[in-house]
């Protein structure tokens, strides 16, 4: 044995490089969430990209629209501020803070409003995106 090494060697946890390996890492009891979850917000946002953002399931289109993430107790939902003070109402059966959402796991999933979040974050990010088009001068003209 080399100097200064010690016999036992604590592996390294590796991280998930996709969504398919975060939920089949994630805890047994909450992996069927996590891919109803994955199935919800893939038909409402079907032109997103898949990946993860930190450490997360995440989907994308031109920016984050959601994430997710399951913990010991539930599943957490991150749709921005914008989105859960939208939903509020809708919302008043869960924890929620001003960008989360936690859906317990030991109840089903709302699906239908977790589709209408998602839906309400790419028209959200649709239109965010169409007023930078449109009312941007081009450089060349901002240094004439």
């Amino acid at each position: 044995m080399e100097a200064g090494r010690s016999e036992t060697m604590t592996p390294k946890t590796v991280r998930p490089t996709s969504i398919t390996e975060y939920i089949n890492d994630a805890p047994k009891e909450a992996r069927m969430k996590l891919r109803e979850m994955r199935a919800c917000i893939r038909k409402a946002a079907p032109g997103a990209k898949e990946g993860l953002k930190w450490g997360m399931p995440a989907f994308s289109h031109h920016r984050i629209l959601v994430t997710f993430a399951a913990f010991e107790h539930h599943i957490g939902f991150y749709p921005t501020p914008s989105a859960v003070k939208a939903f509020v109402k809708e919302l008043s059966k869960f924890v929620t803070a001003s960008s989360s959402i936690q859906f317990p796991l030991d109840k089903p999933l709302p699906l239908a409003l977790i589709r209408r979040i998602t839906e309400f974050r790419v028209q959200e990010c649709t239109q965010e995106d169409a007023k930078w088009r449109t009312g941007r001068k081009s450089m060349s003209a901002s240094f004439s």
